[in-house]
């Protein structure tokens, strides 16, 4: 019995190299796009026939973009989700780590800006990130079922995606480690519309965390 499988391929944006070693989050911030290499790797990677969404920030149009070019494509029909955008976070955007941990008396996090549950003075906590991350998963899963969908995001974004489809804890899920043009791919397995059995019930999978992208040989 076939089930339609979506595999989501999440593509965190290029580098920011211009955020002066502060904060960004929901900044409109722009991506340094000069890695061709990178992008050629990451076409190499890619389904060619698949639905292209980017959240509403710049960098990942132009991360998009480049991957287009470099493999000498047309740049394609992008369906905006601004609601897989990065974490915001409020207050704290735009200052240094070290004007943050003064704000916060020193206090600090292992992997993240701040613990899962705490939301920055004006903005979301990671918890509030997943909630609205799963809102549209879930919708966009719905409109592309059983066809590739590739999302041009951010590194939380990609963690919220790893925590709903593991059920992890929010907490749990910011030791993943997202670099900038890597690549994650989840599939969602639809359920079985025949079958009663609680084990034929839509699920997800991982198939591959962080994988970089595949460098030609030079010659």
């Amino acid at each position: 019995m076939t089930v339609p499988i979506t595999r989501w391929w999440w593509i965190r944006h290029a580098p920011v190299t211009s955020h002066g070693g502060r904060i960004y989050g929901q900044s409109d911030v722009p991506a340094d796009c000069a890695n061709l290499a990178s992008f050629a790797g990451l076409a190499r990677l890619l389904p060619t026939d698949a639905a292209w969404i980017a959240s509403h920030l710049a960098r990942t149009h132009q991360t998009a973009a480049a991957i287009f070019a470099a493999a000498g494509k047309p740049v394609p029909a992008l369906v905006i989700e601004p609601l897989l955008a990065e974490q915001h976070f409020g207050d704290w955007q735009g200052l240094t780590h070290d004007e943050l941990a003064t704000r916060r008396d020193g206090a600090w996090h292992r992997f993240w800006l701040a613990p899962a549950k705490l939301a920055p003075p004006g903005g979301e906590s990671f918890v509030e990130v997943i909630a609205r991350v799963g809102t549209a998963i879930e919708r966009l899963t719905a409109a592309h079922q059983g066809r590739d969908i590739i999302a041009v995001a951010h590194g939380g974004t990609i963690r919220a995606a790893l925590a709903l489809a593991l059920g992890l804890e929010p907490e749990r899920a910011l030791g993943f480690v997202i670099d900038n043009c890597s690549l994650t791919r989840i599939d969602h397995i639809g359920a079985s519309a025949s079958s009663d059995d609680p084990a034929s019930a839509a699920s997800w999978r991982v198939a591959t965390v962080n994988h970089p992208p595949v460098i030609a040989d030079r010659a």
